[in-house]
């Protein structure tokens, strides 16, 4: 059996959120038959990477986003009625690249990532092969969420992508094998979108090995807060956690220290460092489990969130407790839910992390360990994606 992943980021290295999911599946897919990628890029670095895809996938084809182009087509297509995220994630060079790929390995099932490129498996060169669409969450009622807390016209053109994108993914629930989601709530919005489509939950892991403590906790007051800090909701919530939340806590622990970890800051990320509010913004880092592993609490305090945040479950596998707002909450699996605490308020946020400050490395750690991971190790977690796809390539006509 041969399988072609089809990714809206080249699964490598899995170092952010959209990737993270992809790769540990395309391990798993390749572990047993082969597979082929086919990958947007968004920049030279990102593409530089294809090469280390070889062992995993047999061949690994590559599209350049035009960026400024998709930008200014976009604006023009507003008054139609194609999701902007079909726009901006347009890649001239791909479909060329999935016939001539077709061509040389037709694949027995196309296994794809998110609604932006669910597209390309419903549409030639691949519409006659069985597809399982991995919606990992639910794209357009994030749209939905970002509005309601969007201003004007900013308001007017996420609803419009919520509208359009959900119609889009009601169309995907009917015509793919199966649907993939990481929980019970991105499975609960798509089944508004579609209630009797096939919908399965398989969810997030973590490398346990990986980010497991080499030595003793760090005997610091470190709060750490890691994602991309050029998206949306990453920026809100590194502005509310230094703006508002931050001197709360500066106030009870002057000795407390906030680093927010993470590529791409964006300029209101950059300018919350201070020295003298003890913030520091790193940037890109080469790898950030040492960040974890010398800080005494993770941080979430995102307000708007999707799917399951896996810097959650990674601070948590690195030892340490975490404070996340009840939008987090919502999507982590149970097994982790011990090892963290709810706060919605700046004031319920900061006396969170007071509180675990004030506590022993010792017991910070002993916090953590209360997560069971068990189960949530990627290979448990992906146990049912081979057969999953072994029954979707037993559709195709013979």
């Amino acid at each position: 059996m041969r399988v072609l992943v089809l990714s809206q980021r080249l699964p490598y290295a899995p170092n952010r959120g959209d990737r993270v999911r992809v790769y540990h599946m395309l391990r798993e897919v390749g572990a047993h038959v082969e597979v082929d990628v086919a990958a947007l890029v968004h920049d030279a670095e990102e593409e530089s990477h294809a090469v280390d895809l070889r062992g995993i996938a047999g061949e690994v084809i590559t599209a350049r986003v035009p960026r400024a182009r998709n930008l200014a087509r976009a604006a023009a297509a507003l008054p139609g009625p194609v999701p902007l995220t079909h726009i901006l994630l347009a890649a001239p060079a791909l479909v060329p690249a999935l016939t001539a790929l077709v061509s040389r390995r037709r694949p027995d099932v196309t296994l794809a990532f998110c609604s932006s490129m669910a597209r390309f498996a419903l549409e030639p060169p691949l519409s006659s092969v069985p597809c399982v669409i991995d919606m990992i969450d639910a794209d357009s009622a994030k749209w939905a969420a970002l509005a309601e807390a969007a201003r004007a016209p900013m308001r007017w053109i996420y609803r419009r992508e919520a509208r359009l994108l959900g119609g889009f993914e009601a169309l995907v629930i009917q015509k793919a094998f199966m649907t993939l989601v990481v929980n019970q709530k991105e499975r609960d919005a798509l089944d508004a979108l579609s209630p009797h489509g096939r919908i399965q939950i398989i969810e997030n892991g973590v490398d346990v090995a990986s980010f497991a403590p080499r030595s003793a906790p760090a005997p610091s007051a470190t709060v750490v807060f890691c994602g991309v800090m050029n998206y949306g909701p990453n920026v809100q919530g590194a502005v509310w956690l230094a703006t508002e939340v931050w001197p709360i806590v500066r106030a009870a622990r002057a000795d407390a220290r906030l680093v927010i970890v993470g590529a791409s800051p964006s300029s209101k990320v950059a300018a919350l460092a201070s020295q003298a509010s003890g913030i520091v913004v790193t940037g890109a880092v080469a790898d950030v489990r040492p960040y974890l592993w010398d800080a005494a609490v993770a941080a979430a305090p995102l307000h708007i969130a999707r799917g399951v945040q896996n810097k959650v479950l990674e601070a948590v596998a690195a030892g340490l407790p975490c404070v996340v707002t009840g939008a987090v909450a919502e999507g982590l699996p149970g097994e982790i839910a011990p090892a963290c605490r709810v706060g919605n308020t700046a004031h319920e946020f900061a006396g969170a992390l007071t509180a675990l400050l004030a506590r022993s490395p010792e017991e910070r750690r002993a916090i953590a360990l209360h997560a069971d991971f068990g189960h949530a190790q990627w290979s448990a977690r992906l146990r049912p994606l081979m057969p999953l796809l072994e029954a979707a390539a037993g559709t195709a006509p013979r």
